[in-house]
């Protein structure tokens, strides 16, 4: 059962830049191997794609976040990071680690297996 740690949320005004970080443990494959990614959910929405990182390095984008998101990830550190700059209020919710074993298939709102629990991430205007 792969395990998923975040960190990095808090609060922030418009305009201004966050790093969120995940940490996965107890994969049964290499870190390498696996699609991970990043979801949000905001008070009464639905959880959504934002960004994901494929087994290959390549990355895929929501419209709403392209731009300004960036994810990335060290495999050496099994360490997925979504760098979120020129932050809006919109971007205010919760913000989830994700993960499939395999590749992505559906790039940013892949059909996750694992998911962390979550970092809130406030955007004042």
């Amino acid at each position: 059962q792969v395990q998923l740690v975040e960190s990095g949320g808090g609060s922030v005004q418009a305009g201004g830049s966050l790093r969120l970080s995940c940490v996965a443990s107890e994969y049964t494959y290499s870190y390498s191997t696996y699609c991970m990614g990043w979801f949000r959910q905001a008070p009464g929405k639905v959880r959504e794609g934002v960004a994901a990182i494929d087994t290959d390095g390549s990355t895929s984008y929501a419209d709403s976040v392209k731009g300004r998101f960036t994810v990335s990830k060290d495999n050496a550190k099994n360490t997925l990071y979504l760098q979120m700059n020129s932050l809006k209020p919109e971007d205010t919710a919760v913000y989830y680690c994700a993960t499939k074993g395999g590749k992505c298939y559906g790039g940013f709102a892949f059909s996750a297996n694992y998911w962390g629990q979550g970092t809130q991430v406030t955007v004042s205007s």
